[in-house]
């Protein structure tokens, strides 16, 4: 059992040990394990687009399937001063710039509600067997999610396996319905 700020430290440390071939090749891996869920018959789906400067699972293999599949894409912008996101769709016209902490973000754009997602692409830096995340501890994800309907498929992306636990859960954390790893695909 960890803490999520024991957790924290520990998987930026793995993140950083891996070379950008690696983070290439595993995001590949975990882009292609997703293609064996089945959440591909939903129109509306939401995914982050990585930050490179901190070694994120590079989302730009899936951002391929789903344009292939021809579906509704969904992207945010984070407002840090209410810890909120605005969720946008991701349209050809869409400018994307990176913020002060590197996020790549779309400018403004269609906005969209997060009733009508029915599928997240969830960052995380580590998870356990219970479906539970860590993130960077800003409450972003927990936020946005409480505001998804109940029904709204959660799908963590991780480098690495399940840790057994995260010790300082709270109730306002919302947990995955799977984490993929570019090994394996964890159903909670």
């Amino acid at each position: 059992m960890a803490t999520k700020s024991q957790l924290r430290k520990k998987h930026k440390t793995f993140r950083e040990g891996l070379s950008i071939n690696q983070v290439d090749d595993l995001s590949m891996a975990i882009a292609n394990q997703l293609l064996k869920l089945p959440i591909w018959n939903s129109d509306f789906y939401h995914i982050f687009l990585s930050i490179e400067e901190k070694k994120e699972v590079n989302t730009d293999y899936i951002l391929n399937i789903l344009s292939g599949k021809d579906k509704h894409i969904v992207i945010s912008k984070s407002d840090f001063s209410n810890g909120l996101m605005t969720h946008y769709l991701l349209t050809d016209n869409t400018v994307i710039k990176k913020n002060s902490f590197n996020i790549p973000e779309p400018i403004d754009g269609i906005e969209i509600s997060p009733m009508k997602l029915e599928v997240v692409f969830v960052p995380l830096l580590a998870f356990d067997k219970q479906g539970n995340r860590v993130g960077y501890g800003k409450g972003f994800y927990d936020r946005f999610l409480s505001m998804c309907k109940p029904e709204t498929l959660k799908i963590g992306l991780s480098f690495f396996d399940a840790e057994t636990e995260i010790q300082d859960i709270s109730k306002n954390d919302i947990k995955l319905d799977f984490c993929v790893t570019a090994e394996k695909i964890y159903e909670f």
